[in-house]
């Protein structure tokens, strides 16, 4: 069997447990083994980590030095790594080296025009689109998948080169915001580092948004694709 770990916590509303366990069945029925942290600690386990084939990733919290070298380290030795929106895009934000790691680090989530906010979180939930890049287009994780519409957070993001980028997503520019033309980001890719696979999947706010048949489908593909190779 394939030995999989969720590490999951921080914010209650991007639902870290909720989300993670959606994917337990399918993982079960491909054989996976799961275990379960609610702290990044784990990742300073090296003979645990030298044992994991998958880690999927959803928590919002520091990290400390020796934690997040175990990470990098499992990962380089072959260990895949997954995750999805802020739990693992916003948490680990004293880390430089973790950001290296999967190449992208949320800044923003633009909101609605400030003429229709009304001061709670679905200010930030707009109609966008996840749209496929010709790379994504016949990507392994991502063949056959047409563009997504989601009313969600959409994530702006400062990102490096060195990804396959499957996905972007754009966000406008109204004329209330300091930006005057689109911004294009990253919203699904998939990355190498030294043996080992990461796929990032930036959509992902709570279950609802993680249930959507394609954001699902896309991150169980994802899993299989980045889990440790023999």
């Amino acid at each position: 069997m394939k030995k999989a770990i969720f590490v999951r916590g921080g914010r209650p509303a991007h639902q870290p447990v909720e989300t993670t366990e959606h994917f337990r069945g399918f993982l079960e029925a491909q054989e996976y083994e799961i275990s379960v942290s609610d702290s990044p600690a784990i990742y300073a386990d090296a003979e645990f980590m030298a044992s994991v084939d998958l880690i999927i990733q959803c928590i919002e919290s520091e990290i400390d030095e020796a934690s997040v070298q175990g990470l990098i380290q499992a990962v380089e030795n072959g260990t895949g790594l997954i995750g999805w929106h802020g739990g693992v895009l916003v948490g680990f934000t004293q880390s430089e080296p973790y950001y290296q790691l999967i190449g992208a680090k949320f800044v923003a989530h633009p909101g609605k025009p400030a003429g229709e906010r009304i001061g709670n979180e679905s200010d930030f939930f707009i109609q966008h689109k996840i749209e496929f890049t010709s790379l994504g287009k016949e990507d392994e994780i991502t063949r056959g998948f047409s563009d997504i519409e989601l009313e969600t957070e959409q994530y702006w993001l400062l990102a490096d080169s060195y990804m396959k980028v499957l996905a972007t997503t754009t966000q406008s520019a109204h004329h209330s915001d300091p930006w005057k033309t689109p911004v294009t980001s990253p919203a699904i890719w998939s990355r190498q580092w030294g043996k080992g696979r990461i796929f990032i999947c930036s959509p992902g706010h709570n279950l609802k948004v993680v249930s959507h048949p394609s954001i699902t489908r896309i991150i169980q593909n994802g899993a299989i694709w980045a889990t440790r190779r023999s």
